[in-house]
């Protein structure tokens, strides 16, 4: 495995850690990878480092090389300055896809918390005039082809806006333009045609994300005829990650129910990019063969 620090501002506060996997003659057909960029949580003002690096590993060993974005938090999470901060990494990602090992056209986003807020704002504003314009993009550099959204925030308005989400409101003085950032960045009025298909996974019991958060965003998806897999858990609270001893904090973070989302959602991701493998008859690895690190 490689990794890899890319500074994404030239203060170095804004950075990417890349999660690489080595190359063998004995897996050819994982020259190239699917991608997951990881957004970590932390209600803007923090990236968690449980959603972070456990992630992408994760990740790695189930055939995906990962990226881990650290974007601008509180101060300086002022919308849309996080945003930014993730286009700028997909459109790194994708003008490097060749040194990193991945294919262009299958990356997916996943995003937690804020992080799934962030997630989700560039699955529906990644062609937003100013985010393009501050990212260098002219295109779809920055389009995820897939979204990764785990207890996300999605809503500003309607009563389940958790207050963390008004941490990319400050620096916004006047009011008319906090009002229309609030309303920008409520997702489930953003989604269209163009957004990619998404996983998504949350729980009944979160006591600091409500459950209507996921569901609004499931509903808009389905009204604009856009794939979705929606997986809502009874029992768990917020912050689970992986839910898992790996990610263990206090006595309410292992479920071992929710902790399934890990291995749903690459499958998700398979059924989306199609698998790595070509249809059969598959090559045959010989002993001989094996030890010159030959495939006939």
């Amino acid at each position: 495995m490689q990794i890899k620090r890319i500074d994404l501002s030239d203060d170095g506060r804004v950075y990417m850690i890349a999660y690489i996997g080595d190359k063998s003659p004995e897996m050819p057909y994982m020259d190239k990878r699917p991608a997951v960029v990881v957004c970590p949580g932390g209600a803007y003002y923090m990236t968690s480092d449980r959603e972070a690096e456990p992630i992408a590993l994760n990740y790695l060993a189930r055939g995906f090389n990962a990226f881990v974005v650290r974007y601008s938090v509180y101060p300086h999470a002022t919308f849309p300055n996080s945003l930014v901060d993730v286009s700028r990494a997909m459109k790194y990602i994708r003008d490097n896809a060749e040194e990193f090992g991945i294919y262009p056209d299958k990356i997916a986003v996943c995003g937690f918390s804020a992080g799934g807020h962030l997630a989700a704002s560039i699955g529906t504003l990644w062609n937003d005039p100013e985010v393009q314009e501050l990212a260098g993009c002219s295109g779809e550099e920055n389009k995820p082809n897939a979204l990764v959204l785990i207890y996300p925030v999605i809503s500003s308005t309607r009563n389940v806006q958790p207050e963390s989400i008004r941490h990319i409101t400050i620096g916004i003085e006047d009011e008319t333009k906090k009002v229309e950032a609030l309303a920008k960045v409520s997702l489930e009025n953003q989604v269209g045609k163009h957004t990619p298909p998404a996983f998504i996974a949350h729980t009944y019991s979160d006591n600091v994300v409500p459950v209507e958060n996921p569901l609004l965003f499931a509903s808009a998806m389905a009204a604009a005829d856009v794939p979705f897999e929606l997986h809502i858990f009874q029992n768990g609270g917020h912050g689970l990650a992986l839910a898992s001893h790996i990610t263990f904090n206090n006595e309410y973070s292992i479920d071992e129910d929710f902790a399934k989302w890990i291995d749903l959602s690459a499958k998700w991701l398979y059924d989306t990019f199609g698998k790595n493998i070509p249809d059969g008859p598959y090559p045959r690895v010989t002993y001989e063969n094996r030890c010159k690190g030959g495939i006939v």
